[in-house]
C-alpha cells in the first residue's frame, strides 16, 4: 500500500466561543487499489476524535489515524522567516559589537600614541631637531583619526540601536506565532479503496481545534428615536494553522450580566449600640454612575447627514437558524492568522425603536442621565458584549449589552444630559430638646426641583428615598410627599414621574419625622 501527500488547504472554518471546527479540501489521482493520503500539516491542538472524512470519486474510506509528524525544524512559512531574520539580525549585531571593539581600540591606540610622542616632540623641539609645523601636523592627524574613530562609533550606536529594536519586533512577532514554532506536527492518514485507475478522488477533512474564539461587539447610536445596533464579530484564533480568506461562520454562543441604572439603596435608622470587642464597623457607600471624562451632553449632536446625503450602509451576514441557536456567514471574507489578533466581521446592522426618557436620584448625584428603552424588534438574538454607546455623532459611554431575546426591552445609559438642571435642597428642619419624660424629634423636609432647558418636552423619573426603622424605639413617619409618588417600595424607595414641557420645572417636596424612645441614641442619620 502506497503513501500519497495530498495538498488540502484551508477552506471553511465555523467558529464556535471557544473553539472552532475546521474544513480542508484537497485531490488526487489514484490508481486502483488501497492507498494511505496524508494530510499534512494540521495542528497539535486538533482534537483527535473530532476527525472525519468524506468526499467524491469511485472510492471507500476504509479508516482514518491522526499521527505526529516528527520534524526538526517548524514548517510554517511565517515562523522559517522570522527565525532567518532574527538570526541574520543576531549576526549584524554581532558585527557591530566587533566594529565597535576595534574602534575602541584603534581610539585608545591613538590616545597612548599622542601622549608618547608629547615628550619625544618636546625635546626635539627643544634640541632644535624637528620644525614646529612637523609637530603641528602631526597633532592634526592624529586629531582627525581620533574624531573618525569617535564618529565611527557613533554611527555603530545608531545602527546598533536600529538593530536592537528590529529584532525586538521579530521576537514580538514570533511570541504571537507561538503555536507555529512547534516544529512537530499531527497528520491525518487517509486509508482509502480506489474501484478504477486514474481515478480522481476529492477529499474532505473536517476537525475541531481549541485555542479558537469570537466574540460579540456592537456600535449603539441613538438618532431622533431610531437606535443602530451595529452587531461586530470578533474572531481570534492561536490554533496553529493561519486560515486564510475563505467560508467563515459564526455559531452563537452563551449569555453574560449586563450594566444598568443603578438603583438606591435602603436607608436604615437604628439605635446606637455598643459595639462588640474586637468588631470592625465598615460604611457601604451607595454608587451612581460617573459620566465619562470629555463625554458630550447628550443631544444637540450633528444632523444625520451632511446636505441630505446618506450614511454608506454596511454589508451584513446571512443567518441560518438552527433550534437553540443561530449560524451567521458573513458577507466578506475575513482571513485570520494564528497570532491571537482580533479581527472584526460585520453580523447585523439594526433599526430599533427607542423611547427615551431621564433619570435622576439627586440624593446621590444633582444630574439628569438620559436613558433609552429601547425592544428588539429584530428576529436576531443578541448575545452579551461590550458596546460603544454614540448619541447622535457623540461618544457618550462604554457599556455592556445583555443577552437580549427578541420582543425584549432592555434600558441603555447614554450619560448625563446637562440640559436638565436638578437641585435638592433642604427645605425645613426641627429637633426637639432632650426631657426626662418625652420623646426626641426630629423633622426635616426636602425640596426636588427639575428644570427643562431642552427644546423638547421630557419625562423624568425621580428617585429618593425615605429612612427604614431597624429597631421598634426608632420611629419614621412621613409628613410631605407632594406629589404622590407612582412607585413605591417596603426599603423606603419612591418613584415620581415628572412630565415637563420645554422651558417647565417641576417639584418635589418630601418630609419625614423620625421619633425617638427615651434614652435613645440614633445612629445612621445623613442629611
Amino acid at each position: 500500500m502506497d503513501t500519497a501527500e495530498i495538498d488540502a488547504p484551508v477552506v471553511g472554518v465555523t467558529v464556535y466561543p471557544d473553539r472552532a471546527r475546521v474544513t480542508r479540501r484537497g485531490g488526487a489521482q489514484l490508481a486502483a487499489g488501497r492507498h494511505r493520503v496524508r494530510v499534512a500539516p494540521l495542528p497539535l491542538g486538533l482534537r483527535r476524535d473530532s476527525v472525519r472524512v468524506g468526499g467524491r470519486g469511485p472510492a471507500t474510506v476504509l479508516g482514518v489515524d491522526v499521527t505526529t509528524w516528527r520534524q526538526a525544524r517548524s514548517t510554517d512559512v511565517q515562523v522559517i522567516g522570522l527565525e532567518q531574520r532574527r538570526r541574520e539580525l543576531a549576526d549584524e549585531l554581532a558585527e557591530v559589537d566587533d566594529a565597535d571593539g576595534i574602534e575602541e581600540q584603534r581610539g585608545e591606540f591613538l590616545t597612548r600614541l599622542a601622549g608618547r610622542a608629547s615628550g619625544t616632540y618636546a625635546r626635539a623641539l627643544a634640541a632644535g631637531d624637528v620644525a614646529s609645523s612637523d609637530v603641528a601636523a602631526f597633532t592634526d592627524s592624529v586629531a582627525a583619526q581620533l574624531v573618525d574613530s569617535r564618529a565611527r562609533r557613533r554611527g555603530l550606536a545608531r545602527r546598533r540601536t536600529g538593530l536592537a529594536e528590529e529584532l525586538a519586533a521579530v521576537g514580538r512577532d514570533l511570541d504571537a506565532a507561538h503555536g507555529k514554532r512547534e516544529p512537530d506536527r499531527l497528520a491525518a492518514e487517509v486509508i482509502v479503496a480506489v474501484e478504477v485507475d486514474d481515478a480522481d478522488v476529492e477529499l474532505e477533512l473536517t476537525y475541531l481545534v481549541e485555542g479558537a474564539r469570537w466574540q460579540p461587539s456592537y456600535d449603539l447610536r441613538l438618532v431622533d428615536d431610531t437606535m443602530t445596533v451595529t452587531w461586530f464579530g470578533m474572531v481570534s484564533q492561536s490554533t496553529g494553522e493561519d486560515w486564510p480568506e475563505c467560508e467563515l461562520q459564526l455559531s452563537t454562543a452563551r449569555p453574560a450580566a449586563a450594566t444598568g441604572v443603578p438603583e438606591l439603596s435602603p436607608w436604615y435608622l437604628d439605635r446606637i449600640r455598643p459595639a462588640p470587642a474586637r468588631a470592625v464597623s465598615v460604611d457601604m457607600p451607595l454608587g451612581l454612575p460617573v459620566p465619562l471624562p470629555g463625554a458630550a451632553p447628550a443631544g444637540g449632536g450633528p444632523a444625520r447627514s451632511a446636505a441630505g446625503r446618506p450614511w454608506l450602509r454596511e454589508s451584513v451576514a446571512e443567518v441560518e437558524q438552527g433550534v437553540s441557536a443561530a449560524t451567521y456567514r458573513p458577507a466578506r471574507s475575513v482571513a485570520v492568522p494564528a497570532d491571537g489578533s482580533a479581527h472584526r466581521a460585520t453580523i447585523a446592522v439594526l433599526e430599533l425603536p427607542a423611547r427615551l426618557d431621564h433619570v435622576t436620584a439627586p440624593v446621590r448625584a444633582a444630574e439628569a442621565y438620559l436613558r433609552a428603552k429601547v425592544r428588539n424588534t429584530s428576529e436576531h438574538t443578541l448575545l452579551p458584549g461590550p458596546a460603544a454607546v454614540f448619541h447622535d455623532a457623540d461618544f457618550v459611554a462604554s457599556s455592556r449589552l445583555p443577552m437580549w431575546a427578541p420582543g425584549e426591552e432592555t434600558e441603555l445609559a447614554l450619560g448625563v444630559d446637562d440640559r436638565l438642571r436638578v437641585e435638592r435642597k433642604l427645605h425645613r428642619r426641627a429637633e426637639t430638646k432632650t426631657t426626662l419624660s418625652s420623646t426626641r424629634r426630629r423633622e426635616v423636609e426636602y425640596r426636588i426641583t427639575v428644570a427643562n432647558h431642552t427644546p423638547r418636552p421630557a419625562t423624568v423619573e425621580v428617585r429618593d428615598q425615605l429612612p427604614v426603622s431597624r429597631d421598634e424605639a426608632v420611629v419614621v413617619r412621613e409628613t410631605t410627599v407632594v406629589p404622590p409618588p407612582v412607585e413605591r417600595t417596603e426599603l423606603g424607595e419612591l418613584t415620581w414621574r415628572l412630565s415637563l414641557a420645554p422651558g417647565d420645572s417641576g417639584e418635589v417636596a418630601l418630609g419625614f419625622r423620625v421619633e425617638l424612645a427615651k434614652g435613645v441614641e440614633l445612629t445612621g442619620w445623613r442629611e
